[in-house]
């Protein structure tokens, strides 16, 4: 019966010889995009206009968090709601639904259309055992944002890489605070992951591996050089009052505040920074968890899908495309501050305008730095495991990657539970 009623909830795509009602459940707009001005409903509202009168595309509002837009479409998906048309969808998550077989194939005419002028983390992000399965829409990567005069007090030369550890000292020389994402969600596993990945590990060796044979890399110098810079940003004290309750929204708050000096977020930060010193604002690449090694900023961003049990998969792949073209790839970054995954958006004029100063070009070198998530089926257990362990931030310590992989095994395994 719940399921039944899930199904129904969203309505009817419709039928008939009139244009084919898609339904397409988004995440919502963040930073200066306003719903009706540049955000995906306006793209719904273009596209539905190109058509032709092929297809008409109303939208359906996702929750906030990742977690909880993962359970809303893994309980649609799994009811087989045939109202899934079109769905925006972490990255983290599409190998999980792709392995579950829950989205409709992607048409072999317009593959190479999809992945035309893509960043290729976007092309990684929308495949799965080697074929795409989704379709890459905008690709988000995390920066060093910083206030100038902070850095320049800290003795940071920001024209070449900071690591964490000269990050939280100039924190301590200037008593400015650092703005990170440690709350128990989605945004803590992003974190945690970039540092692991940034000291050349991975907490997934094997991605493409089932339950029984996955081996896990979390247990490992990287590992435990994660939790260390984890346990000082905490214990230091500079990653603010209420950094177990962080979210990207407290932490680019605690930047906008006169306590802010650093923030690693989301490149939305520069649309929504409401400080009275936005000239003072400016980013560089993510800190190197190693003094010499390469950061690997965190992979975000969103895939368009489509539903299995989609009455209308092809105009859903069609409206993909020219939700996807690099006007709209443009146009989307520019309102919302979400980056396209079009190369060509970046060397628009409308683009560079909305990332002065060089932070457009920054986005785009960060892009193609950025590591993802692991691309496992497995990944949403993983997740909720690593957020369970490693928080509260204060309570991490050298012994936490190896206890961690150990439960995260056992979970898998299905000796233990969330």
């Amino acid at each position: 019966m719940g399921t039944t009623g899930l199904a129904a909830c969203g309505g009817s795509s419709g039928s008939g010889s009139g244009p084919a009602h898609l339904t397409w459940y988004i995440n919502p707009d963040v930073g200066n995009a306003d719903s009706s001005k540049g955000g995906q409903a306006t793209l719904a509202k273009e596209c539905s206009a190109a058509s032709g009168g092929k297809y008409q595309i109303k939208v359906q509002l996702l929750p906030n968090s990742a977690s909880d837009q993962r359970i809303q479409l893994l309980r649609r998906l799994a009811g087989g709601d045939k109202t899934m048309d079109l769905m925006s969808v972490d990255p983290a998550f599409v190998s999980e639904f792709a392995a579950a077989g829950y989205f409709a194939p992607v048409p072999t005419n317009m593959i190479n259309e999809f992945k035309a002028d893509r960043v290729q983390s976007s092309i990684d992000a929308s495949t799965y055992n080697g074929k795409l399965m989704s379709v890459p829409f905008w690709s988000n990567t995390q920066l060093l944002w910083y206030k100038k005069s902070v850095a320049q007090k800290a003795g940071l030369d920001m024209s070449k890489p900071v690591t964490w550890d000269q990050l939280i000292a100039g924190a301590q020389k200037t008593k400015m605070q650092i703005g990170v994402q440690a709350k128990l969600y989605e945004g803590y596993s992003v974190w945690i992951n970039a540092l692991v990945a940034g000291a050349g590990g991975k907490i997934v060796d094997n991605p493409n591996a089932t339950y029984e044979n996955i081996k896990l890399g979390l247990d490992s110098a990287a590992g435990k050089d994660a939790a260390s810079i984890i346990k000082k940003v905490s214990s230091t004290g500079v990653g603010g009052p209420a950094m177990g309750s962080s979210t990207e929204t407290e932490s680019l708050n605690l930047f906008i505040s006169k306590q802010g000096g650093f923030l690693v977020n989301w490149p939305y930060t520069y649309g929504a920074y409401t400080g009275k010193d936005k000239s003072d604002v400016a980013a560089t690449m993510y800190p190197e968890t190693v003094a010499g090694k390469k950061a690997a900023p965190p992979y975000g961003g969103i895939q368009l899908a489509v539903g299995k049990n989609s009455q209308h998969q092809a105009a859903a792949y069609q409206a993909a495309a020219c939700i996807t073209n690099q006007k709209h790839q443009a146009d989307y970054m520019a309102a919302s501050g979400n980056p396209a995954s079009r190369k060509g958006a970046y060397d628009t004029a409308e683009v560079k305008k909305a990332f002065p100063n060089g932070i457009a070009a920054t986005i785009r070198s960060s892009l193609d730095a950025a590591a993802a998530r692991p691309l496992t089926p497995y990944w949403g257990d993983i997740s909720t495991a690593l957020q369970e362990r490693f928080s509260p931030p204060n309570s991490v310590n050298q012994n936490t990657p190896s206890n961690t992989q150990a439960f995260i095994l056992k979970v898998l395994n299905g000796k233990a539970l969330l």
